[in-house]
């Protein structure tokens, strides 16, 4: 494993470096200030940041092949942990932001001609946005299978009914289409029994509920996370995505790059919180000393870096088996970075927090919104036990005497 960058790389990690400390961060209190004005739509300063992302060749970088820059998982990786020093505006600024990073990905991969031509050019060129509506809150969505949503053939067209929550960006107007997971055969083998299908916004039926909070905040700038009701609601069959019964091989498929990018920007995060944390206790007396002085700030910032290094190694390794291997050789990494790479984040961000004492909870720091970040993130990729159970499981295999 070799995973020194090449010449592509260090050139657009050097673009990326200036153009977040050229523009991005000046532009964090203005966003934030917006942001308190700008109801469910985007801060306007992030229109400036895209249009000179565009300029700079920073535009759809998560996206291989002719739709986007064409990089390797191993190539884009590091670019996202630096996008995650500014979690909140940098990835979208380069239109490398979930949900619409993965479904463009579904719709470049498994989508029809006529579905790539109605959303996923537009999404590109991030005109309108999108948003995945796979949780419900009435069963357990930590196991897909469970999903209750209902897709039913009727002619030439297909009834959704259901209650989708949690579903991250549907509150913003640019918001234009729900990609719908749901069963189709629930006779079917478990995980041949959903499928997913594209609902415009506008179609009748559809109705947005309510906002949800996470941790107290709307995370409106982003979009907000809509609890969503479908009721009758009729599409053609020509928006299905793939095959009827394909949903979970979709939805497993569109996850496994995302785990990645969700990984190095966490280990971005995590990155900017040590670095505050540093300048924090070096610049701040107690108890006769600079805090950098006390040996359980030293122990904390020890242990962050080693954290850090050992989850940044696990995930580069993650992305380089991806590429050579492909995503099912990978799946014991996969799991792995999502068990590790958040606790890392939330633990390095809590230290900081403690150091900056009562302005780490505050406005004043972007530490509390990573915090709460990085903990919503042990939720939204799966509940860190369903990744521990399923590792654990393949591992017994392997140790499982033969004919047993």
């Amino acid at each position: 494993m070799n995973f020194d960058f090449d010449d592509r790389t260090e050139e657009l990690r050097a673009r990326l470096l200036e153009f977040m400390a050229e523009r991005i961060y000046p532009a964090e209190q203005v966003f934030a200030e917006q942001a308190r004005h700008s109801g469910w739509s985007h801060p306007p300063v992030l229109d400036e940041l895209r249009a000179e992302a565009r300029r700079r060749g920073l535009w759809n970088l998560f996206l291989p092949g002719a739709y986007g820059a064409g990089l390797t998982n191993q190539q884009y990786a590091p670019l996202a942990e630096i996008t995650g020093r500014s979690p909140g505006l940098a990835p979208a600024a380069l239109n490398c932001a979930a949900p619409d990073t993965g479904n463009m990905e579904v719709l470049a991969e498994f989508g029809t001609a006529a579905q790539r031509e109605r959303w996923l050019e537009p999404l590109l060129d991030a005109r309108i946005r999108s948003a995945f509506a796979m949780t419900e809150p009435d069963v357990a969505s930590s196991d897909a299978t469970n999903i209750a949503t209902r897709i039913e053939r009727d002619g030439d067209e297909y009834v959704v009914n259901g209650r989708k929550w949690f579903i991250t960006g549907a509150m913003n107007p640019l918001c234009q289409v729900f990609i719908v997971m749901g069963k189709t055969d629930p006779d079917a083998p478990r995980h041949r029994q959903q499928s997913q299908i594209l609902v415009p916004r506008d179609t009748p039926g559809v109705t947005i509920r309510r906002g949800m909070h996470t941790f107290g905040w709307d995370d409106a700038d982003h979009g907000g996370h809509a609890e969503i009701d479908f009721v009758d609601v009729r599409v053609p069959v020509g928006n299905l995505i793939s095959t009827e019964g394909s949903g979970f091989a979709i939805a497993q498929a569109r996850l496994g790059p995302g785990r990645v990018h969700h990984c190095m920007r966490l280990i971005g995060m995590a990155e900017r919180a040590l670095e505050l944390m540093c300048r924090r206790v070096s610049g701040r007396y107690a108890f006769g000393g600079p805090l950098a002085d006390q040996g359980v700030v030293q122990d904390w910032i020890a242990e962050a870096r080693v954290r850090i290094e050992q989850a940044r190694l696990l995930v580069l390794k993650t992305a380089w088996l991806m590429d050579t291997a492909g995503n099912r050789a990978a799946r014991t990494e996969i799991q792995a970075i999502k068990i590790v790479v958040p606790e890392t984040a939330q633990w390095v961000v809590d230290r900081a927090i403690q150091a900056h004492g009562a302005a780490g909870v505050s406005q004043d720091t972007p530490l509390a919104r990573l915090w709460a970040s990085a903990r919503t993130i042990r939720l939204a990729d799966g509940p860190d036990e369903v990744h521990r159970r399923s590792l654990a499981r393949r591992e017994l295999r392997r140790h499982q005497p033969a004919g047993d």
